[in-house]
């Protein structure tokens, strides 16, 4: 019944709100992964695997619920005195491994754009994958992503009634989403760089909060954690910068044309 009262209500919108701004980086690599899949099959590829990421997420809270003091627990460390330290917990190894996988995957479908001749065929039109193992990467990295949000769910709140239902409600708004989003890029060609580069940043953010997990130091410097306004106000620079060199471009272009047109 505490779902149903005022505290509850409001601590359920903090939840969804939070899970929603968490949940960007993810909605965006679930977009760009599921151009891997024929054009017939993308949609159910994003819906099947948020759908799937839900259920599973639901299981992670009530595993991390009961397994809190392992998931953050010390699994080993590294003293090479003065080149690489750390004490690594479960948590902190899942958020880098996420945080290389993501790099990984912005770096090659950069490289492959650069390399292609022909533009038409975008992010993920090289290399195609099956359904199943699209959905497999989209439902395992939903769970890096779910981490963060879970453990500032219970923070917030004790209540698994009030957790549950915002993991589901946020899910059902990432599936709405994502079709949006991946529709946007495929109207906006141009905008798929500047996606690739946000998830490059994305992947940069993860490898810092997971060396600040582990108390990493490479050569005595210390591996600090980016924090998220930071990560959206990058994100907003890179945003209008893309926009304002568009609009610039479209200028240089039609005056070029001008010119070409009196000359001849």
């Amino acid at each position: 019944m505490e779902l149903f009262t005022v505290a509850g209500l409001s601590t359920l919108g903090m939840l969804v709100i939070l899970q929603a701004v968490l949940g960007f980086d993810n909605l965006l690599y679930i977009s760009i992964e599921s151009k891997r899949a024929p054009a017939d099959r993308q949609q159910y590829v994003r819906r099947m695997g948020i759908g799937l990421a839900i259920g599973l997420r639901i299981v992670l809270l009530f595993g991390v619920m009961t397994l809190i003091d392992k998931v953050q627990a010390p699994l080993f460390g590294l003293d090479f005195e003065g080149v690489l330290t750390g004490e690594f917990t479960l948590h902190s190894l899942i958020t880098l491994v996420g945080g290389v996988f993501i790099i990984y995957t912005a770096v090659k479908e950069i490289t492959h754009m650069l390399a292609i001749d022909d533009v038409g065929q975008g992010i993920g039109n090289h290399r195609k994958k099956s359904v199943a193992g699209i959905i497999f990467w989209i439902v395992l990295m939903n769970l890096v992503f779910s981490f963060d949000s879970i453990l500032s769910a219970m923070a917030l709140t004790k209540s698994i009634s009030i957790m549950v239902v915002a993991i589901v409600l946020s899910g059902v708004m990432m599936i709405w989403l994502a079709d949006h989003v991946a529709e946007f890029l495929k109207r906006n060609r141009m905008y798929e760089v500047l996606g690739l580069f946000i998830l490059l940043i994305v992947g940069m953010m993860l490898l810092g909060e997971g060396g600040h997990l582990s108390h990493l130091a490479l050569f005595d410097y210390h591996v600090e954690q980016m924090a998220k306004s930071t990560f959206y106000f990058t994100i907003a620079v890179l945003v209008a910068v893309d926009l304002v060199q568009s609009r610039y471009r479209k200028k240089l272009l039609a005056q070029r044309a001008e010119e070409m047109q009196r000359s001849a």
